[in-house]
């Protein structure tokens, strides 16, 4: 059986370079982001479910996310409406992955795992973290938002130190190469104990 890990990490952490270096590893990962992506996309299975109870965030069949957010900020019940149908399928689609996965270490990539309770269900949970100065310099770098967008991201966020308490291993991207090793370590840590 293979062995489960969450990944997550705040906004601007690098925890999809992270998720890269698990995957160079042989590791096998699923992205949240992802899957959602895939529901929404033509012929997702989030299109038609969604649709039908918000017909104006359908556009050319596929979900518009820039309509669904339009709709959230004109009526916020819809959020959970909107969760209600699309969570259980990203579930479903995450089952679908780990069932099929034929690698020892599954990764499975989650920006709000622990804000959302569900590291229950994984044999450990990694940590992606930077300090608060480099996190802010790379968010602000992309030129995608302003800093009062990633303020209220990170306000929204669990804090990175209950983060890292709550984590069974933290990855310092402080550098490429720290942020390597550290994950060359984690995988040997759990081949070790899972292959002893």
């Amino acid at each position: 059986m293979s062995f489960l890990l969450g990944l997550t990490g705040s906004i601007g952490m690098g925890k999809s370079t992270t998720a890269a270096m698990f995957v160079e590893q042989g590791c096998a990962l699923w992205d949240a982001d992802a899957a959602v992506h895939r529901l929404y996309d033509t012929g997702g299975a989030a299109v038609a479910p969604l649709g039908a109870l918000f017909p104006d965030a359908i556009e050319g069949n596929a979900v518009s996310r820039p309509r669904l957010k339009e709709i959230i900020a004109g009526d916020p019940s819809a959020l959970a409406q909107i969760e209600g149908i699309v969570h259980p399928l990203v579930s479903a689609d995450r089952r679908a992955f780990i069932k099929a996965a034929e690698t020892d270490i599954i990764v499975l990539d989650i920006p709000l795992l622990f804000e959302g309770g569900g590291e229950t269900g994984f044999d450990g949970t990694v940590v992606v973290s930077a300090p608060e100065a480099v996190q802010r310099e790379r968010v602000l770098a992309r030129g995608t938002m302003t800093e009062a967008q990633f303020q209220m991201i990170r306000a929204r966020q669990m804090p990175d130190a209950e983060k890292r308490q709550r984590a069974t291993w933290v990855v310092e991207t402080d550098t490429m190469d720290h942020a390597r090793a550290q994950v060359a370590a984690i995988v040997a840590e759990i081949r070790g104990k899972t292959h002893a």
